[in-house]
């Protein structure tokens, strides 16, 4: 097996994986039908570096992240669920000036996706900047994982993301990064594609979705949008096409599909993505061949879409293993 160039050899690091971004309350929908009806909700978390966080947790690996709650009763209940989940949660500010941010998500029944509403604006989270990442903490980690949400919640965020990739990279770390297209929080579409495309020319992994990366490169096929962020710099890119699995482009392993897992019913498409993530990059960090990491990733995001709530489908190690995987 060759190894992919896409993670640096592991060392005695504190911690295997930091990510940083938002945590919000999230209340899903019990029953389908326009939110504005529902009656009952439960409440979850949701947030995408936290759905990749937890479910590397739930494999076994130190994960921290690093974030500002508001201290209220939506950020108590966020710091107690993830640190629960086994996340290292120091680098958490809890700020009684500042609210939590929150989102209401539907519940539809043909498998598409589910209307979501975000109440995010000006919460405590999107008021982080560069200052509130701090270099050592970051160098004592093997791999950072970052993400096009929390770069797109504010200015300010959009600067820390690109610090903390910047003293990754300087460090000789490992660091992947899923576009997770958010345009109703960027000022239009070009502002989007071009800060994104720019955090992903840093990257060693990157992860777009097929639909993600047509838009954000102008290629139409998996082949295109692979070898668009391969010339940017990335050592590996994997391309989700959904139910059809992957394609990957990686520079020792070369290019390949990986085909998806069958799912009988699709219950909840959100999380999927950053499944995806988390079998990848906990995967590559073991070690695992290319191949395999992509089919990891293919097989937590089947899981993934088959119920409700954010990260409710990711693994524990035992079902990983259970699995074969």
């Amino acid at each position: 097996m060759t190894p992919s160039p896409s993670l640096p050899a592991s060392g005695p690091f504190e911690r295997d994986v930091a990510v940083f971004g938002e945590a919000m309350m999230l209340f899903v929908a019990a029953a389908p039908g326009p939110l504005e009806r529902v009656e009952t909700f439960h409440r979850r978390m949701a947030g995408a570096e936290i759905n990749v966080a937890v479910g590397l947790a739930r494999l076994g690996l130190r994960v921290g992240w690093a974030s500002r709650l508001g201290d209220d009763s939506m950020g108590r209940y966020l710091l107690a669920e993830l640190r629960r989940e086994g996340v290292d949660c120091a680098r958490v500010a809890c700020d009684p000036g500042q609210r939590t941010g929150f989102q209401f998500k539907g519940r539809v029944d043909d498998g598409g996706d589910p209307p979501v509403e975000y109440h995010r604006q000006g919460s405590a989270a999107s008021r982080m900047g560069p200052d509130d990442v701090d270099p050592d903490w970051l160098r004592a980690t093997r791999h950072l994982h970052a993400t096009g949400v929390f770069a797109a919640i504010s200015a300010t965020s959009l600067a820390a993301a690109h610090h903390s990739i910047d003293t990754m990279r300087a460090a000789g770390r490992g660091v992947s990064f899923d576009p997770n297209l958010r345009p109703t929080l960027w000022a239009s579409t070009e502002a989007m594609r071009t800060e994104i495309n720019r955090l992903a020319a840093k990257a060693h992994t990157v992860l777009p979705g097929l639909e993600e990366g047509r838009l954000l490169t102008g290629e139409d096929t998996p082949e295109g949008i692979a070898r668009f962020y391969r010339d940017a710099g990335a050592a590996l890119v994997v391309v989700k096409l959904g139910p059809d699995g992957a394609y990957y482009d990686d520079a020792a392993a070369g290019t390949g599909r990986v085909p998806g897992y069958p799912v009988e019913t699709v219950v909840d498409t959100v999380g999927a993505g950053d499944g995806f993530a988390v079998g990848v990059v906990s995967a590559l960090l073991e070690g695992r061949s290319v191949p395999d990491a992509v089919r990891r990733g293919s097989w937590i995001g089947a899981r993934q879409v088959q119920v409700m709530g954010d990260s409710e489908g990711l693994p524990t190690r035992a079902e990983l293993e259970a699995a074969g995987l």
